[in-house]
C-alpha cells in the first residue's frame, strides 16, 4: 500500500514533514503503553520527543493491506539507540535495541486516520537494561 510505505520511508529518513502528509488531520495515534492522541499537531509533538530520545530505524519490513484499501498492517524490526533519559524510564547512555513491533492503520481518503503501534516494552527495558 502506496502511503504506508511512503509513511515508513519518512520514518526511516527523519523525515517528519514527510509522515505528516500521509495522515489525514484528525489522525487517532494509538502509542504503545500510552494514550491517544488526536490530530497531527500531537503526532508531531510525540515524534520531536521521540526523536530527542531515541534514534530508531525499521527493517524486515512487511506491509498487508485489506482488499478495499481501507486498513493495512505493517511488521517490522526497530533498530535503535537510546539517546536520552525518557520520563519515567532508565537512563540513557546510547544503548542499542533490536525489537519485533507492529502497526495497524485505518486509511481515508489515501491517507493514514490511525495508527496503532505495538511492541514490547519489557523486552525493550531488558536490552537497555544489559
Amino acid at each position: 500500500m502506496d502511503v504506508i510505505s511512503r509513511y515508513f520511508e519518512a520514518f526511516n529518513a527523519g523525515n517528519v514533514d514527510g509522515m505528516l502528509a500521509c495522515l489525514t488531520d484528525d489522525v487517532a495515534h494509538h502509542v504503545n503503553e500510552g494514550q491517544v492522541r488526536i490530530g497531527k499537531d500531537l503526532f508531531a509533538a510525540f515524534c520531536a520527543h521521540m526523536n530527542r530520545c531515541y534514534a530508531e530505524n525499521l527493517t524486515d519490513m512487511v506491509i498487508m493491506a485489506s482488499k478495499d484499501g481501507t486498513r493495512a498492517a505493517a511488521e517490522y524490526t526497530v533498530n535503535g539507540t537510546y539517546l536520552q533519559t525518557d520520563d519515567g524510564l532508565l537512563e540513557a547512555t546510547g544503548q542499542t535495541y533490536q525489537l519485533p513491533a507492529g502497526s495497524f492503520f485505518d486509511i481515508r481518503e489515501g491517507r493514514i486516520a490511525r495508527v496503532t503501534t505495538y511492541y514490547n516494552l519489557a523486552d525493550w527495558i531488558r536490552q537497555v537494561s544489559a
